[in-house]
């Protein structure tokens, strides 16, 4: 971004005069402006109309006093590179461009997108197609619908690609701070990242909420994201949509799942992003970072006035991995003084009703139990009553207003969790809220929140020691042709990857070229088309001599001649069988057209289809990823030897993956995607049984 457009978004999301240029709808958003609190100019712009919203009109742009720092536009589209054009020569800052009909609509739609960049100048613009702009911190507003949110002078920054979710969440009943809400819709000139760098040095946004359907630039949201990581500025992330920019190469498992929506998930993981698959989710996360802070481990302690409560929380907290550490026997003794009889001393702890609301038993209580767990965060298990229902509200806010006391003590974040999420009434959240304590709304949401803003302050320092390199560039490949098997193997052999001895013949060659293999043998059909050989029974095994070989290769003509006649050849792969692994695996490098270079390792042969069972890695990567996305693959147990049964030197495992890696990134720039399946694995050593390799034209 130019310097002249980051001052000018400055100016738009800041602004001290507005011009809302159009009718109606120009109307509605001066009166959210004025009802947010705005008390800057603001400025209609319409030639048919005297006044808007009790605001005297201007005929044209060129009658404005001065260029508006900020624009809301809402008018036709064919009528908004002309006004675009205006603003630019008045020296505008930015605008929000409401109006629909561009990019979204097909070929026309693109043209005059395209027109309206080229008018900019220096000028920025959020849209078109978007909501706008809400800055609560400033009281500004430019948004074209009735709206809620606010600000206790901190919150999170929360940008969207959907206009609807964007005014859903500021609508919430959920108390989440809320530094800017920015709807950016086509994102033609300000993407999301442009946002996300221009907040991440504002001292009240304490972190970012996302929403995104698909990410143009990778390599420049790596940037912002790094950034924000740096700076200690968690970003959430709601994805939705599953992404199709993948699909140019299909044949392969690798190019499969590189062009998912796991290849998303692979970089959010990367990048020290927090994911979140729901609204609530997203919005629980948020408001637990910014109103309680981010726990500096994963130790957390839960407390309950109910035994029903603490068995809930250990069941959902369990397949979260939510660390709930144990008491020791000395801790038990100590923590059983200051509870009933009837209590059991445990985590999650139930610290039973005769103590219920009595802060001179819960604060000493509290405060032990986090001393002697040494908690990381706290978490207090509270549904309060209904309006009229409220008789016994004063035991709920006195254990929560000791629970608040002692977590601001012990500075670690605490948060008051309601089982059900309604269960928080306005008040007793905006009290809590006072106190640095989150009112989160649901036991599940609540969990989750914790549990992954745990994991992100844990993996913080470790991912930025890892990403000292950026991601490879994006990759554009429109020509580019498959090897056949052999000219695949005889490839990736000069790069050092052991291959099955073996050679290319025709079917009356037999008798000349196979007296230096071995048998057992295995035949294979060689065409450049012909992807998957085993499912159209170009493949046979176990062939034990010559007399059975040249009966395999007449078998496999036979059935191509009379069912698959578009891969019918007289071309064979003939090779020595191979002993029975440890295990298979499939390892494959992929040139994505967005993510640049994306890795699969998972569960090879038939099962890279059965089990459903890899992990992606984006390149270049650190071998600590690399060991972590191993590990995490069901197979891994095979690999580290299961009931008694030998395993993988995986450290050599890791070598060969760093090795292949290289080979592609260094040796082979032209290879567009290389995959490995199977990998057979054995104690010190790999062999490629079989790999499909497609290069540049």
């Amino acid at each position: 971004m130019r310097l002249g457009q980051k001052k000018n978004l400055a100016r738009l999301l800041n602004p001290s005069e507005i011009a809302f240029i159009g009718g109606a709808d120009a109307e509605v958003a001066i009166n959210e402006a004025k009802r947010r609190g705005y008390s800057g100019n603001i400025w209609p712009v319409n030639p048919k109309r005297d006044y808007i919203a009790g605001y005297k009109c201007f005929r044209s742009v060129l009658d404005l006093p001065r260029g508006p720092d900020a624009v809301f536009l809402a008018i036709p589209p064919s009528q908004v590179t002309k006004i675009v054009k205006q603003l630019s020569e008045v020296s505008a800052g930015g605008i929000v461009c409401y109006t629909a009909g561009f990019r979204e609509t097909g070929d026309n739609g693109n043209l005059l997108e395209k027109e309206i960049i080229q008018a900019l100048g220096d000028m920025v613009l959020v849209g078109p197609n978007c909501y706008g702009v809400i800055n609560y911190l400033e009281r500004s507003a430019l948004w074209p619908f009735a709206h809620g949110g606010s600000c206790p002078g901190y919150g999170s920054a929360i940008i969207t690609q959907s206009g609807m979710l964007s005014s859903d969440i500021t609508m919430s009943q959920r108390s989440l701070p809320l530094t800017h809400m920015i709807s950016v819709g086509n994102q033609a000139s300000l993407k999301i990242s442009d946002f996300v760098n221009h907040l991440i040095d504002s001292e009240p946004v304490r972190a970012f909420g996302l929403h995104i359907e698909s990410i143009d630039n990778i390599q420049e949201f790596e940037t912002t994201a790094i950034k924000a990581l740096k700076a200690g500025k968690p970003i959430v992330v709601l994805k939705t949509g599953v992404s199709q920019i993948g699909a140019t190469l299909t044949q392969s498992h690798t190019g499969s799942f590189a062009g998912s929506n796991e290849a998303y998930k692979a970089l959010f993981e990367r990048l020290g992003i927090i994911t979140v698959s729901t609204p609530s989710e997203l919005i629980e996360t948020l408001k637990f970072v910014c109103i309680s802070g981010i726990p500096r481990g994963k130790r957390c302690v839960v407390f309950t006035c109910s035994g029903g409560g603490a068995t809930l929380v250990a069941d959902l907290g369990d397949p979260l991995a939510l660390e709930l550490p144990k008491f020791s026997e000395k801790s038990t003794q100590i923590i059983s003084k200051l509870l009933p009889k009837i209590a059991t001393v445990s985590n999650p702890l139930d610290y039973t009703t005769p103590i219920w609301g009595k802060k001179e038993y819960t604060k000493p209580l509290f405060q032990e139990v986090i001393k002697e767990l040494n908690a990381d965060s706290a978490i207090l298990v509270q549904d309060y009553p209904a309006s009229g229902l409220d008789e016994t509200k004063i035991h709920y806010l006195n254990d929560a207003e000791s629970f608040a006391e002692v977590v601001n003590e012990k500075r670690i974040p605490g948060a008051v969790i309601s089982t059900i999420s309604e269960n928080i009434d306005s008040s007793s959240r905006r009290l809590l809220m006072e106190k640095n304590v989150a009112p989160l709304q649901g036991l599940a949401d609540g969990l989750q929140s914790i549990t992954k803003a745990s994991k992100w302050s844990i993996n913080r320092e470790k991912i930025l020691q890892r990403v000292s390199q950026p991601l490879f560039k994006k990759s554009f490949f429109k020509n580019f042709s498959y090897l056949d098997e052999w000219e695949a193997k005889k490839l990736i052999s000069r790069g050092g990857i052991k291959i099955p001895k073996g050679i290319k013949l025709s079917g009356k060659d037999v008798n000349r070229n196979t007296k230096t293999l071995a048998y057992p043998l295995v035949v294979k059909l060689l065409n450049r088309k012909l992807i998957h050989k085993t499912d159209y029974g170009a493949v046979q095994l176990n062939i034990q001599n010559e007399a059975q070989l040249k009966e395999s290769m007449e078998e496999i003509k036979s059935n191509f001649k009379s069912s698959f006649q578009e891969y019918y050849t007289d071309c064979f792969l003939v090779e020595e069988m191979i002993p029975r692994p440890i295990c298979e695996l499939i390892l494959g490098i992929k040139r994505e057209e967005h993510f640049g270079l994306v890795m699969t390792l998972g569960s090879g042969g038939i099962f890279a289809d059965l089990l459903d069972d890899y992990q992606l890695l984006l390149l270049p990567a650190h071998r600590d990823e690399i060991y972590e996305k191993i590990i995490r693959l069901r197979v891994s147990k095979i690999l580290l030897g299961y009931r008694g049964t030998q395993g993988t030197d995986l450290s050599r495992l890791l070598d060969f993956v760093e090795a292949l890696i290289g080979f592609v990134t260094k040796s082979s720039p032209s290879i567009i995607e290389l995959e490995i399946n199977p990998l057979f694995v054995f104690r010190e050593s790999f062999v490629a049984v079989d790999a499909l390799l497609a290069k540049k034209d």
